[in-house]
């Protein structure tokens, strides 16, 4: 896209990356500041799904800690938190059996008590309402594909609306070269592995001296079961089968709602092993005695994938730039052993308001916001996250049965003493989870059962339930460094992966009528956002960029 084309402008206080809870979060304290203080600010919300919520995913059982500081009376305004956690339960699964951890040897924090199970894309659908009752502008399906700056090298604002360009560069006649929002601040609140984001963290050494930022990819199904099988309130968590000791990740599973039970499986990305395909593991794990019962008569309703940030506390980069903030998962706060996030994307996006406001009632433009990153080194959501710290890195050194009981340990003691003391220090994450990626030649191929189209189910069967779609005549958004590395060095080295990591079908490799002469091919039309391909990728040559606006998954109750 040429760099030199007019664009129209708009100008505002703030200008906010992400229609997630942090985004959403920002904008409305923004506007609860202004109001307060009888004065006026001008907050643009940017989000690329067709609506706000259509790519959220999370598990989701929500903490309300974060939604409560910023909404006192949530429920009584109708926040979409419906279902209480009445029965929550840790199983460690072998091939056939199961064993239940006893909850009372897990810290406080560990328990789902007082937490909600719900739908976290309805949460955001419900916020963004209040958000516009406040009076903040929210444009959905307009994606931010590049960064504006101003001659002193700060961020001025975001290219929003570019569209009509063909696959072969051309401009169609619909072709709009998209607007120019300009703002004081610009708040990034991509979520996990957004392409700004990683513009922003690479160009201002954000992560310099921190730990690699560490993932792992979430795979989640909606059910809706018969009525005699619904337990309203149940949590259940699961680690160990289908999964190797060396390799990370569990299950979840919460009955909510109309009859509704959310499954889904995480997989650490550091993992090893190239053979592995999350989506066919996730698949695997439901055919399990314990839990396939839970799932028999009912139907599969939706599904969605996602990536997840795993670092936490050592991988939190600085929080500020020239010109504005990372927020929310932009920045990584998710509490890995309580797989919750929202809270603190909530918490994050208020603090970043804050500073933000002063900023703008002092006469500031596109510095530092020094005071957010001050505030959050002091806030509850960075002493959760010091507590925890430890947990990711000692499952990556000892594996998952060692390594989850040295944490449980290192956890209890953080607690104790409030973060400011554990069995470990400060444990390092070593490498990131593409470099973490071995040889396929040290590995043997993982043969998975067909799935039976009742309980498991192929790849694109579940890209169809995720109503997925992009407008086919585009450039893909999905870029290749090197074209040549997929089959000349990906395939020898590492069976490419791409093609078992990915979710969604979008990565093959295809041979001729004789299995010679292969090809890689990228069905980008499959994509559902997750992400993982760019973290993943063991020679790092692909990379995530936005679509046109609106493309992408369409997420009901997820």
């Amino acid at each position: 896209m040429s760099e030199d084309l007019e664009r129209e402008s708009m100008e505002y206080d703030v200008v906010i990356v992400g229609g997630g809870p942090a985004g959403l979060s920002a904008a409305i304290r923004l506007k609860q500041m202004a109001e307060k203080a009888g004065t006026e600010i001008s907050v643009a919300l940017l989000e690329k799904g067709s609506e706000v919520g259509a790519h959220i995913l999370s598990g989701a059982v929500i903490d309300p800690k974060g939604l409560a500081e910023l909404f006192p009376n949530w429920k009584e305004l109708g926040a979409p938190l419906e279902t209480p956690v009445t029965k929550d339960r840790f199983k460690l699964l072998g091939p056939q059996g199961e064993l239940s951890l006893p909850m009372f040897a897990m810290p406080p924090f560990m328990h789902n008590h007082g937490c909600y199970i719900a739908s976290l894309g309805n949460l955001t659908r419900w916020l963004a309402g209040k958000a516009e009752e406040l009076g903040v502008e929210i444009y959905p399906g307009f994606a931010a594909s590049d960064l504006v700056w101003n001659e002193d090298g700060s961020v001025k604002g975001v290219v929003v609306g570019v569209v009509g360009i063909a696959k072969d560069g051309h401009h169609k006649p619909d072709f709009q070269p998209g607007m120019e929002l300009h703002g004081k601040y610009v708040f990034i609140a991509e979520g996990v592995r957004g392409s700004l984001a990683k513009q922003l963290i690479a160009k201002f050494n954000l992560d310099e001296g921190k730990s690699p930022q560490k993932y792992g990819i979430g795979v989640k199904e909606l059910w809706q079961v018969p009525p005699e099988k619904h337990q309203p309130g149940l949590a259940e968590h699961t680690t160990g089968w289908p999964l190797d000791n060396n390799t990370g990740g569990g299950s979840f599973m919460y009955h909510f709602g109309d009859n509704y039970v959310a499954i889904g499986y995480v997989v650490h990305l550091s993992y090893k092993n190239p053979w592995i395909s999350p989506f066919d593991e996730f698949q695997r794990f439901k055919q399990h005695p314990g839990i396939k019962p839970y799932l028999e008569g009912g139907k599969r309703i939706a599904y969605g994938a996602r990536a997840i940030t795993e670092g936490g506390y050592q991988s939190v980069p600085k929080l500020t730039f020239p010109g504005g903030a990372l927020i929310g998962c932009s920045a990584g706060f998710v509490n890995v052993p309580r797989i919750k996030g929202s809270h603190n994307a909530v918490k994050t996006g208020m603090l970043a308001a804050e500073a933000a406001y002063e900023a703008v009632q002092a006469g500031r433009t596109s510095d530092e916001l020094t005071a957010y990153q001050a505030s959050y080194d002091t806030s509850w959501v960075a002493k959760e996250l010091k507590i925890v710290r430890n947990a990711k890195p000692l499952l990556g050194k000892f594996g998952t049965a060692l390594g989850g009981a040295f944490g449980m340990a290192d956890m209890w003691l953080n607690h104790v003493t409030g973060g400011a003391f554990g069995l470990f220090g400060t444990m390092k994450h070593e490498k990131t989870d593409a470099a973490s990626t071995g040889l396929a030649k040290d590995f043997q191929p993982i043969v998975y059962p067909k799935p039976d189209g009742v309980i498991s189910f192929d790849k694109l069967s579940s890209v169809f339930l995720s109503a997925t779609n992009h407008e086919e005549d585009q450039p893909a958004h999905l870029k290749l460094k090197d074209p040549s590395i997929p089959i000349a060095v990906n395939l020898p080295k590492y069976g490419e992966p791409a093609r078992l990591y990915c979710p969604a079908g979008v990565y093959e490799v295809l041979y001729n009528e004789q299995g010679q002469d292969p090809r890689f091919q990228i069905n980008a039309q499959n994509c559902v956002h997750c992400k993982t391909c760019d973290i993943k990728d063991p020679s790092q040559n692909i990379v995530w960029t936005t679509p046109e606006g609106g493309g992408g998954p369409n997420y009901p109750n997820m």
